[in-house]
């Protein structure tokens, strides 16, 4: 059994100093029993929060459910809490009061599933004196997840637990007991009484588990996916055509397991799973020749959608949502020049090209095929680290707006934008030309020009067909039904 830290066994003894029991709870002693580093230590005791404070001058009460957190040098905060047993949850998260219990077998009663609901009582330097009067430690050699005492109680008390026996289930490799998930199905509804924050942190938990995709296909058939990403859902049972083998859904599944299997991350692993999500809506005909056309497109205004509503940060919205537009591009030897990569690079942001990349592995992966980076794959990314260093952005360019308007006499205004645009399409096509010598000659020659021609260059600029979306990508992607 893996020994347990000093600062815990400081903390014991200086509770049983001045009287009071200590116990080590929840998920860190089923860590320890399955042979896990616990990732907190969570302490329980008869002492009442004030006597926990009176014992640790460095803590601080933590909330109003007799928590106290206890800063420790090397494990950060150990939550140290007085045994309590609960009453009524009228919000299905939070117990209305509560109620202070005078055992630890009281206390363990509350608590949600029977492998976190063992107790080590500590001693000197060892665990000691284990509690399990719920079965605990059998339900961790069987390798399932089962509710402590009703389930139909410990879901109404804290709806969240649905969705944690799911994530736990994933994240362990268990298996959830018949009448624990059958009380799953009968209360998924409760979901939506939990404010979509916590539904977050429980579904990012989970989608970091290596068994990600399998807690995913769980919340499907457990009647919990319809209430947290039911986009998904579209997805079960439509099959695509005759270059994939599985349905939408299974595709998904499978990229988000290649990019978990490798350890991705979670803006990875969220657009592994969501890329092909606009495909139902997109569909056309069934059978092999059935078509999906734009469905990166409504695929990306899906995904901004459900992160949004999940309260994700702006941040992995944006980057998920942009690797779910870009996920589709046509890369072949021998047709697409350097200029056509530098444009693929500044269209995609160099920041995201590694992720992308990533993001059609798992898209490879997903649709069945052997090689996660073929041969074509492979060599887009040497074209890539051959011009990465090339200007792709105005920001790049050796001439600035100041200049721009300095040589122009200009006021700030779209004109400056026009002349900019079209200076980094000459750059693009030729990256000898970012020099300032030759890009104020070409700001001075365009200043000379009328409005509306400058405009009409500027338009052309912006809305030229990149290498990777004109001419024989167009033709590939109608050949293979994608657009």
């Amino acid at each position: 059994m893996q020994k347990i830290p000093k600062e815990i066994e400081v903390m014991a003894a200086a509770l049983k100093k001045a009287g009071f029991d200590a116990y080590l709870v929840g998920g860190c002693v089923r860590d320890i029993l399955i042979g896990r580093e616990p990732k907190d230590w969570d302490v329980a005791t008869n002492a009442k929060p004030e006597e926990i404070q009176a014992t640790f001058p460095n803590s601080v009460y933590e909330n109003q459910f007799g928590t106290v957190a206890v800063k420790a040098e090397s494990l950060g905060i150990i939550e140290v809490t007085t045994y309590r047993k609960e009453g009524r949850y009228t919000d299905k998260r939070h117990p209305d009061e509560i109620k202070f219990a005078g055992t630890i077998e009281e206390d363990l009663s509350r608590r949600d599933f029977t492998i976190n609901a063992i107790a080590f009582g500590l001693r000197a330097s060892v665990a000691q004196d284990i509690v399990d009067p719920f079965g605990g430690r059998d339900d961790l050699g069987r390798k399932i997840i089962r509710a402590v005492g009703k389930p139909d109680e410990r879901f109404n008390e804290d709806a969240l637990r649905l969705m944690r026996a799911v994530r736990l289930a994933a994240e362990l490799g268990f298996k959830i007991e018949k009448a624990t998930a059958a009380a799953i199905k009968k209360h998924s509804g409760l979901l939506e009484m939990i404010a979509r924050e916590r539904l977050r942190d429980e579904l990012e938990k989970l989608i970091m588990t290596a068994g990600a995709a399998e807690g995913i296909n769980l919340l499907q058939t457990i009647g919990l996916l319809r209430h947290i990403m039911p986009e998904l859902l579209e997805g079960v049972g439509v099959g695509q055509n005759k270059h994939h083998i599985y349905t939408v859904f299974e595709h998904n599944l499978r990229a988000l397991d290649y990019a978990a299997r490798k350890n991705y991350s979670l803006v990875v692993r969220l657009a592994s799973l969501l890329h092909d999500v606009g495909k139902p809506r997109t569909k056309r005909g069934e059978g092999p020749d059935s078509t999906f056309y734009n469905h990166d497109l409504v695929g990306a205004k899906m995904t901004v959608k459900l992160l949004d509503r999940l309260h994700f940060p702006k941040r992995v919205v944006e980057q998920v949502t942009h690797l779910v537009r870009y996920h589709l591009f046509y890369y072949n030897v021998g047709e697409v020049t350097e200029a056509g990569v530098r444009r693929f690079i500044r269209r995609v942001g160099p920041e995201n090209i590694d992720d992308l990349i990533k993001v059609r592995e798992a898209d490879r992966i997903g649709s069945g095929v052997p090689k996660a980076v073929p041969y074509r794959l492979r060599h887009l990314l040497f074209m890539i680290e051959k011009v990465k260093r090339d200007p792709v952005s105005p920001t790049m360019l050796k001439v600035r707006g100041d200049d721009v308007m300095k040589i122009g006499r200009l006021t700030p205004g779209p004109k400056i934008g026009h002349i900019l645009a079209v200076l980094l399409e000459e750059v693009l096509d030729d990256p000898r030309n970012n020099n300032a010598v030759y890009l104020k000659k070409r700001t001075r020659e365009f200043c000379q020009l009328p409005d509306a021609e400058l405009l009409a260059m500027a338009d052309k600029a912006k809305k030229k067909k990149e290498e990777f979306e004109g001419g024989l990508e167009a033709e590939m992607k109608s050949k293979y039904y994608v657009k």
